[in-house]
């Protein structure tokens, strides 16, 4: 794309904002039977409301019918646990604001999904797909929620997901839950949607939604976001606040959001910014945070721009080196110069993450339990694992052993836990990535994401061939993924990941790819 093309699009962009700030006086929703919103944008949705031609309460309607239809029946892919009951009430008071005169950003009226393990003060339960918390309503909205919703977001419902986001047993099948059973790759039913933000990533390559959200530790929105054809940012942990999300990790955890395109992505991760005093990693996104990430789409970034290719994965799927080796050639069609980067991080970066993910999964689970009163379901690590041994679901295909094995951790006073933390983001910042960005001078590195999605196996569980998310997760850097093919007819994407807080530069690489690349294509449902 020209630098004309690129500024006629921002422009269209800034148009369909300006526009749907002006009252529009809007026909009768059609109650969303006759409309086709299929691969729809968030400025195409402010397009159609600034217009009349649409009303927030029509699409609302449009994907409820959607997620009637391929969602709980036909094809099936059981990606949506839970719909707000609320939904159509809330489009239709933000159909009123906008006739009023008032909109109240580029979210005004769009409708989002929530992974199954981020609160909602509403009627909607916040489970993590466990049966142990059932109809478990949270007292409060997740900061991030509350950003959404002040934006003018339609919380529609709620993802299934791996359960207690796949930090629960290491034979699991990813998008496996005992309250929402398995979900399903929209591509190829009997292929597995992959990472714990499994249900987010098909219900928005499904076209169920606009934007998802989803949460990562370690590949968790990247690795649903390529297995599905979507497009997927996992932030700096601490540019989004963790209030309110059902933890894993406080030093790796970060929700992010997954959408079909790098635009609406941006969008939707400039909304959730912020500094929330109850979540103490934000105040360290203070100064580098921003509110407006479309600021960054540029279809001229990669020009001049080194790029690191981390070759890590390499060998490991012949049919992924080889859309690498065609990925690689549009980066340097776009200007950019490509570098293959052979160090590793260090070998036991991965064991001592391991141990710092089960002393926080204990001491984080307790806390969020807590925080759910006297009357909540279960109260401790304990209880819940007593609860799984004697539930007839729970325990049917996978066990529980890295719950029983954070169950015995100690607190995070000890000296252990600290040293532990410390050495591992050592080993994954200054001796992993910022080294590795600063000797060979990079702006970004690439990998692919992953491979095309395995069958789904309920009996051997995941079968991960290749995953790239290591190195930003262990070091709680940046990671995009965005679609660069198709392998057999299932999607794969390609990851820029960075330094803390390079957001900015990565959504401008991302989104120069995927305009030059043009890969993303959905389902056929």
């Amino acid at each position: 794309m020209t630098r004309i093309a690129c500024y006629c699009l921002g422009m269209l962009l800034l148009s369909a904002f300006l526009s749907a700030c002006q009252p529009a006086t809007a026909s009768e929703p059609d109650q969303g039977e006759a409309l086709n919103l299929d691969e729809i944008t968030i400025a195409g949705l402010q397009e159609k409301y600034a217009s009349g031609t649409l009303s927030a309460a029509a699409v609302v309607q449009y994907y409820l019918n959607r997620i009637a239809a391929i969602d709980q029946s036909g094809p099936g892919l059981n990606s949506v646990l839970t719909i707000n009951p609320d939904a159509l009430d809330i489009a239709r008071r933000l159909d009123e604001e906008r006739a009023n005169g008032r909109v109240r950003g580029p979210l005004h009226g769009i409708p989002v999904l929530l992974k199954d393990n981020i609160d909602t003060g509403d009627q909607m339960p916040t489970t993590a797909g466990s049966r142990a918390l059932e109809g478990s309503v949270a007292p409060d909205d997740a900061f991030i929620v509350k950003q959404l919703r002040e934006a003018g977001a339609i919380i529609l419902g709620k993802t299934n997901l791996s359960e207690w986001a796949n930090f629960r047993s290491s034979h699991s099948s990813s998008g496996w839950s005992g309250l929402g059973g398995q979900t399903h790759n929209p591509y190829r039913l009997d292929c597995n949607p992959c990472g714990s933000s499994s249900g987010s990533g098909v219900a928005v390559a499904a076209n169920l939604c606009v934007v998802a959200l989803g949460t990562e530790t370690n590949g968790s929105i990247v690795c649903p976001s390529s297995a599905n054809g979507i497009v997927g940012i996992k932030p700096t942990v601490g540019l989004l606040s963790r209030d309110g999300i059902i933890p894993i990790s406080f030093t790796q955890d970060t929700p992010g959001p997954m959408a079909r395109t790098v635009t609406d992505a941006a969008i939707a991760l400039g909304v959730m910014t912020g500094l929330d005093e109850t979540d103490a990693k934000t105040t360290a996104s203070e100064g580098q945070f921003k509110t407006d990430y479309t600021a960054y789409l540029d279809s001229t970034a990669l020009k001049g721009k080194r790029i690191g290719y981390y070759t890590a994965p390499k060998g490991t799927h012949y049919k992924v080196d080889t859309l690498m080796e065609s990925a690689m050639q549009t980066l340097r069609e776009q200007g950019a110069e490509v570098i293959a980067i052979e160090d590793r991080l260090p070998s036991q970066t991965g064991s001592l993450s391991y141990q710092v993910m089960l002393y926080e999964f204990k001491d984080g689970l307790n806390q969020y339990f807590g925080s759910l009163g006297p009357d909540a379901p279960v109260k401790s690590v304990g209880e819940l694992i007593a609860f799984n041994q004697a539930d007839e679901v729970e325990l049917r295909h996978f066990h529980q052993d890295i719950l029983e094995q954070a169950a015995q951790m100690g607190p995070l006073d000890s000296d252990d836990y600290r040293s532990t933390v410390s050495e591992m983001q050592r080993l994954a910042r200054a001796e992993g990535i910022d080294k590795i960005m600063a000797t060979y001078e990079l702006d970004a590195l690439i990998a692919p994401t992953g491979a095309p999605a395995w069958k789904t196996d309920h009996v051997n569980g995941d079968h991960y061939t290749l995953g790239s998310s290591s190195p930003a997760a262990w070091a709680g850097y940046p990671n995009i993924s965005v679609p660069m093919g198709f392998i057999e007819g299932l999607p794969v994407g390609l990851s820029f990941y960075g330094s803390a807080w390079s957001e900015p530069v990565l959504i401008g690489l991302a989104y120069d790819f995927e305009q030059a690349r043009g890969a993303r294509r959905a389902p056929e449902l």
